[in-house]
């Protein structure tokens, strides 16, 4: 969709084990600009738009007049947030701050605090832990006012106040190690009426842990073992005994101990230019697919920024915004500053007050699973109540199924759990021995699935559109994605030309052993022209023969008059032959085209013809045992009516093997970026993985990445650079 949330294509793609993958094909003409793409479910749609996914896409396109550059002038803005939202008299308290633009956030800040009596003195400093969150310590005095000073590399300087110091309440600590999450409940001049306490810890919003503190001392603290918890936001709530909430944080589980397994690769890589190269994934029984992606290592990824564990462990369940939450989770993650950024998030999926009052969400629209379609059945222009319906699908791997629907008292049916790509041809027809009733049906059919209009408002991104002058020159990463496009471009082409003179080739192939099965050498010619029923279900078409041949055969006419039918070719009569037996042209309308394995115009003399057969000859040859090729089932009643229902949108399929088939001499410039992709790469019969790619002019490193999810959903992830 357009930043004005023009919807430009949809796609509706089937999920298996949560996991799925689509293509958009883009217009040549689409104009240079930021869009979006937005992907949810049925189930999705009875909650917040805040989590459904939503990423912006940028389209460079040097045709249109404007072109977009990235808006450096945006400001950035600060929050500041106490753990567990208490600042209390007397107890240290942990800050995070958190930067937030919409463009680039400094990559170095720091800051201090001061009290309001003298504004210049520190009290604390601190430096940032990246571009998104910093942290400090202070110790607060009742009474007294704080204000937070943070300056960026530029020398641009934000002030902003502290909360009030509060002289009572209770304070959330809160650490995750390996082995704990400790958790210390600090408090100060807390009512007794307010006891007992209860703390609840939620994982993707189920309890995972409950406590009762009957009686709360100055400072008290426990642990939660971590070895029956998964990675992932844990949510801690403090309840008093009226359950109101009194402290709240989040912290991840087992930060630096992720929970993720390792596929045994084996490589086989070849640097030089355009060199074949292949990986295999050793067999593991946990895994039944992967998906693969091969990059030059040189060229950026998605990955590098929103990576598939910071969408599964963080940014699926915060609405904010993260620069690069994929920084959270690499090898050389800071705990500390993934730790400071979850102080300042809050846990929005559900409200503690809603689920105590009661107020559960208004489920609208139920789960999908499939595909389902209601219909309707109009005979005569009246729903046909009660009645049976012959429907009969071309299934594209199975041939054809017969399903019989009854209508109920308004002429209504669905079909539900359909599974199918693309289109799926059916034919119907009325049960019924009317002809008329049966003539005069009509089936309308409405998808049980409808696209929902996205209601809030897009993100804002810090491109903007300029003018762009003529001549100019193009940015380095244009030229070479317009240089892959042309080179990628060419090389389908070429593989198109293979692929058809392949084909043909083939067809050919099979045409000349049809014709040097059926006919005998009398009924041979260099000059005759061959037309296959048998292996090119193109052409069949019609009932008449000779009447679909006329239009096929140059010269040849057919001329018909009451039960009389001739054939000239060139102003001379043309004799007909069945199975190279002659026969009169009338009889041919007899038959079927269905039986007509193949037929052959013969142009000038043939050895077959009488008398020296001068003016060439149609022979026909019928189907006869073993001949059938893939001819197609031509029987079905003429009453049966056509239609065509719509399934899952056929995902159009990446050029891994571009080389396979195509000469490499006077190739332009290869600069490819993704050498390989595959969202869907099953294993052999042995139980491993293998792909095979072919490099582009320039890398001599590959990024390897490599997904997948065992039967506990324990993820199998691999981001490497490999030689």
């Amino acid at each position: 969709m357009t930043a004005v949330k023009k919807l430009l294509d949809k796609k509706m793609i089937p999920l298996l084990k949560g996991e799925g993958s689509g293509s958009f094909s883009l217009s040549a003409t689409l104009k240079e600009d930021v869009y979006f793409i937005r992907a949810y479910t049925t189930w999705m749609t009875n909650f917040s738009e805040e989590y459904n996914y939503l990423r912006p896409i940028t389209v460079y396109n040097p045709s249109s007049a404007q072109k977009l550059i990235e808006n450096n002038d945006v400001p950035w803005t600060a929050t500041v947030h106490p753990e567990s939202g208490t600042f209390i008299d007397g107890i240290e308290t942990k800050f995070a701050v958190r930067l937030h633009s919409v463009g680039k956030t400094p990559l170095n800040w720091k800051g201090y605090v001061s009290d309001n009596e003298n504004p210049e003195t520190p009290i604390v400093t601190f430096k940032n832990f990246d571009q998104n969150v910093g942290s400090f310590l202070l110790k607060p005095q009742l009474g007294k006012k704080y204000q937070l000073t943070i300056e960026d590399e530029k020398g641009k300087k934000t002030s902003l106040d502290l909360p009030m110091v509060s002289s009572s309440g209770l304070h959330l600590q809160v650490e995750s190690t390996d082995t704990s999450v400790k958790y210390t409940l600090n408090s100060k001049n807390i009512p007794a009426e307010n006891q007992p306490y209860k703390i609840l810890g939620t994982i993707n919003n189920t309890l995972v842990y409950k406590a009762i503190i009957r009686k709360l001392s100055d400072s008290q603290s426990a642990s939660i073992p971590t070895e029956k918890l998964v990675n992932g936001i844990l949510r801690l709530t403090v309840f008093d005994n009226k359950e109101n909430v009194i402290a709240e944080r989040l912290c991840f589980v087992q930060p630096q101990t992720l929970s993720l397994k390792k596929p045994n690769i084996i490589t086989d890589f070849n640097s030089k230019e355009k060199s074949a190269n292949a990986l295999t994934i050793r067999k593991d029984t946990g895994f039944d697919s992967y998906s693969v992606t091969v990059l030059d290592a040189k060229s950026n990824s998605s990955e590098e920024e929103n990576s598939l564990l910071s969408t599964l462990w963080l940014t699926g369940d915060l609405s904010s915004s993260i620069d690069k939450p994929a920084q959270y989770f690499t090898k050389n993650n800071n705990p500390q500053a993934l730790d400071a950024l979850l102080i300042s998030e809050k846990w929005k999926r559900f409200e503690w007050y809603s689920i105590i009052s009661g107020n559960y969400p208004f489920i609208k629209n139920k789960p999908e699973y499939y595909i389902s379609y209601k219909g309707k059945v109009l005979s005569q222009g009246k729903p046909a109540a009660n009645a049976d319906l012959n429907l009969i699908f071309k299934m594209p791997d199975s041939g054809l199924k017969f399903h019989q629907i009854k209508t109920d008292n308004s002429g209504l049916f669905a079909l539900d759990n359909l599974v199918f790509e693309d289109t799926m041809n059916f034919s119907y027809q009325l049960n019924t021995s009317d002809k008329a009733i049966a003539n005069s049906t009509q089936v309308y059919f409405q998808s049980a699935f409808s696209f929902i209009p996205l209601r809030k408002d897009l993100p804002s991104t810090p491109m903007k559109l300029t003018e762009r002058i003529q001549g100019e020159e193009l940015a380095e990463k244009v030229v070479k994605s317009v240089s892959t496009v042309t080179f990628e471009k060419y090389i389908n082409e070429k593989i198109t030309d293979i692929e058809e003179v392949k084909l043909k080739g083939e067809r050919k192939n099979k045409t000349q052993k049809l014709n040097d099965a059926l006919s005998s050498p009398l009924f041979k010619s260099m000059n005759e022209m061959v037309f296959d029923f048998v292996n090119d279900n193109n052409m069949i078409g019609g009932n008449n023969i000779l009447q679909w041949l006329q239009g096929r055969v140059p010269g040849l006419q057919i001329s018909s008059q009451g039960p009389n039918t001739t054939a000239t070719m060139r102003g001379g009569n043309v004799d007909i032959f069945l199975d190279e037996m002659r026969v009169d042209a009338s009889q041919i309308s007899m038959i079927s085209v269905s039986d007509v394995a193949m037929i052959k115009v013969i142009r000038g003399f043939f050895s077959g013809g009488f008398g020296g057969g001068g003016n060439g000859a149609i022979a026909i040859y019928t189907k006869r045992g073993g001949i059938t090729g893939s001819a197609p089932d031509n029987g079905q009643s003429k009453s049966l009516k056509e239609m065509k229902l719509k399934g899952y949108d056929k995902e159009e399929p990446f050029n891994n093997t571009m080389y396979e088939n195509v000469p490499q001499t006077d190739l332009a410039k290869d600069t490819r970026s993704t050498l390989y992709w595959n969202p869907n790469l099953q294993k052999d019969d042995a139980g491993s993985a293998k792909i095979k790619f072919y490099n582009n002019d320039e890398a001599k490193e590959f990024k390897v990445i490599i997904i997948g999810f065992d039967q506990e959903d324990t993820p199998l992830y691999y981001n490497e650079i490999l030689k």
